[in-house]
């Protein structure tokens, strides 16, 4: 692990100690970013608290540690701007913890949580920025309006997307519109007179489409009848020729039999 020059070795072995701690078991609404190679800077991404008008905020902010650290307490500094009485136009934060009430026996994490009750319960009897502290002394809701503003202007958070669900539901509408595609395709190529042959042959197509089932299943019927009606014409049709064939062979047969007769009657 790499340490900062401007820390003395004990100074950053009982903070590798206590930033372990924060990262393991993290105060609520806090995360600590750590820089390995350099401990004298310590970042924290704070979550604006619920029913203030930094909910849904991320803020950022950072703690300046001295080289007589934990002697002399760190400096707080808002890297994201935000409208507070306790929180100058230069990031500087004002709490007490961190001046006259410091003490060596502090940790970061106590600071750290500090300064998040801060933007629950602002002091604008110690304001660093004078507009936000009269605001909240004399005209709470205006005073909420700004903030908001500033909120959601400079903290707001990014939106986290699942590239993983978008490009399924992209897949999966593509594969929608390859199949309409081939259904199309079929459609087009598929020939208007592809039906069956008469006398089954079946409506055009448009006339299909709204076609009950009981009018399909009518001319199917009706189809069925003519084709009977059909065969009954052409066997009626063919008797006279049989029976005609059955005439002459059998007027055949008797002048046989007569000429037969007649020779035996020579004889």
């Amino acid at each position: 692990m790499a340490t900062n020059e401007n820390l003395p070795p004990n100074v950053i072995k009982q903070l590798a100690k206590e930033l372990k701690n924060l990262d393991e078991t993290p105060p609520e609404g806090i995360k600590v970013v750590v820089n390995d190679d350099d401990f004298s800077t310590i970042y924290a991404d704070i979550d604006g608290p619920a029913g203030t008008p930094y909910e849904n905020g991320i803020f950022r902010m950072k703690l300046q540690l001295s080289r007589d650290f934990p002697h002399s307490p760190p400096k707080g500094f808002f890297l994201t701007k935000i409208f507070h009485p306790n929180i100058a136009s230069n990031g500087e934060i004002c709490v007490n913890t961190l001046k006259k009430d410091w003490n060596p026996s502090l940790g970061l994490r106590h600071v750290l949580i500090v300064v998040r009750c801060l933007l629950i319960e602002p002091f604008p009897e110690s304001a660093l920025n004078e507009q936000a502290g009269k605001l909240l002394l004399e005209n709470y809701e205006e005073y909420a309006r700004h903030a908001r503003l500033y909120t959601g202007i400079h903290a707001k958070a990014k939106p986290k997307f699942k590239s993983g669900a978008i490009t399924e539901s992209t897949t999966a509408l593509n594969v929608d519109q390859t199949n309409t595609s081939v259904l199309n395709a079929d459609i087009k190529t598929t020939p208007a007179s592809a039906a069956l042959p008469l006398p089954l042959s079946l409506p055009s197509t448009t006339a299909a489409r709204g076609a009950s089932q009981d009018q399909v299943v009518g001319v199917l019927t009706e189809s069925s009848v003519n084709v009977s009606t059909a065969a009954a014409v052409v066997s009626a049709a063919s008797a006279p020729q049989k029976k005609e064939v059955g005439t002459a062979k059998a007027q055949a047969d008797k002048k046989k039999l007569d000429a037969r007769k007649k020779s035996l009657k020579r004889l």
